[in-house]
């Protein structure tokens, strides 16, 4: 017998984090892990639309870099969780160095910005655009979250989330870019109309 999505656990406004505590499904926590679970489904909508053969096996790999994050959102504390079988990873500095590492090969593909763009060009740029903007809220979210709860060992939040989701959301701007090139798309420049 397979186990059913539903639980009903939920049907009161609250839910459960790893460790068992409950709280409410508007708690900062969760607001945080849930806007980070959005950026992984606009990243899929991503990788559903476009084929390409390097960039989307990356983006995939994001997306589980991405459930990492989420686990370590959802689970209050900074240090490595281990509970029966379970095991609880952290976001490490070591993510933050990949995702830079990344953006400087893909930068050095592109001629350098003089001007502000809009999103856009290409249909996988503008999904790249648009999974980059829900990233920044996803590291909004967790900075609300950062100030309530800081970097207490029991209770707290990994700091390294929040350089992590900043270099993402820096990296799906230059992937963007990558896309529209690739697709043989300009950039679309900003410029300023009579108003």
């Amino acid at each position: 017998m397979s186990l059913r999505i539903y639980t009903r656990t939920g049907d009161t406004g609250q839910t459960g984090l790893f460790g068992g505590a409950r709280v409410a499904k508007d708690d900062l926590r969760v607001e945080a892990y849930g806007a980070v679970d959005e950026l992984n489904a606009a990243i899929g909508l991503v990788c559903a639309q476009w084929n390409d053969s390097e960039i989307v096996p990356l983006l995939q790999e994001l997306q589980g870099l991405l459930l990492v994050l989420g686990g370590d959102l959802a689970t209050p504390g900074t240090e490595v969780v281990t509970r029966g079988r379970v095991h609880i990873e952290r976001i490490r500095p070591h993510d933050v160095e990949q995702l830079e590492s990344l953006i400087d090969r893909f930068e050095e593909q592109l001629p350098p910005l003089t001007t502000f763009i809009l999103p856009g060009g290409s249909p996988a740029a503008a999904a790249l655009h648009w999974a980059r903007v829900v990233c920044r809220r996803a590291e909004r979210r967790c900075v609300s979250l950062w100030h309530a709860v800081g970097e207490d060992e029991e209770n707290g939040m990994n700091p390294t989330v929040l350089s992590f989701l900043n270099r993402l959301s820096d990296l799906l701007f230059v992937l963007a870019r990558v896309a529209n090139r690739r697709e043989g798309r300009a950039d679309i420049p900003w410029t300023r109309g009579e108003r």
